[in-house]
């Protein structure tokens, strides 16, 4: 039987919960409860320059997660903002961090893993706030996916709020997963937060972390999605 590979997402807005406490250590215990095999984080980090993690790295370490360094020039465990965390049976095989188009400094990391008998690369991004930017953003991010061999998993907060709007390319065999309403974790009316799959990957289940299970550790619940079909 194959094994089922469980990735979460989340934007842990520097890890400032909705008391208002930055509390690292609530961010990776709910990590913990979630049981993921691969992490995709969004504002992993602060703002502004020397762009300091909000993750402590030796916290990071200690909770049994190795982290990407994305961006080597600054302290950030991610590439303007967006991280992944990878668990004991995933290594690193091939890393990206790309620089987006639109009017806000954007980026993404693309990184290629190897565990559980076989491939996949991961994708961790977070999209602007204009549509037309979201919707370059998004072409960009894609054509950068495609030169990666083997199946391709997206994620992140990608900022599109309207029902039923795509932010794939028309007749693209991509395919948007959206595990539910993710924001605002106080009342989760909108869905913000979405996976995007290659065509060879098989979805098995997705689903957005109870209110209870997130301990308000942010302004965003995760969201989670199992998948099978590790090349």
């Amino acid at each position: 039987m194959t094994r089922r590979i469980r990735i979460v997402s989340w934007n842990i807005r520097k890890a400032v919960g909705l008391d208002w406490r930055r509390d690292p250590a609530r961010i990776l215990r709910v990590l913990n409860r979630l049981a993921a095999d691969i992490v995709i984080l969004q504002e992993a980090d602060r703002r502004l320059p020397p762009r300091p993690p909000a993750l402590p790295p030796d916290s990071v370490r200690a909770a049994g997660w190795s982290m990407i360094d994305a961006d080597p020039d600054t302290p950030s465990i991610g590439h303007h903002g967006n991280a992944v965390l990878l668990g004991r049976v995933f290594t690193l095989d091939r890393l990206q961090a790309i620089d987006l188009p639109g009017l806000e400094p954007r980026g993404a990391v693309l990184a290629r893993c190897t565990g559980c008998g076989g491939s996949l690369t991961i994708g961790a991004l977070h999209l602007g706030l204009r549509h037309k930017d979201r919707l370059q953003q998004m072409a960009h991010v894609l054509r950068t996916a495609e030169a990666f061999e083997g199946p391709v998993l997206l994620g992140g907060d990608l900022n599109e709020w309207r029902p039923g709007r795509s932010l794939l390319p028309a007749g693209s065999p991509w395919r948007a997963v959206l595990p539910g309403p993710s924001f605002h974790a106080s009342r989760p009316s909108l869905r913000l937060d979405r996976f995007v799959v290659s065509p060879d990957l098989i979805v098995r289940d997705s689903g957005v972390a109870t209110r209870q299970m997130a301990e308000r550790a942010s302004d965003h619940l995760p969201v989670w999605i199992e998948i099978e079909g590790l090349a």
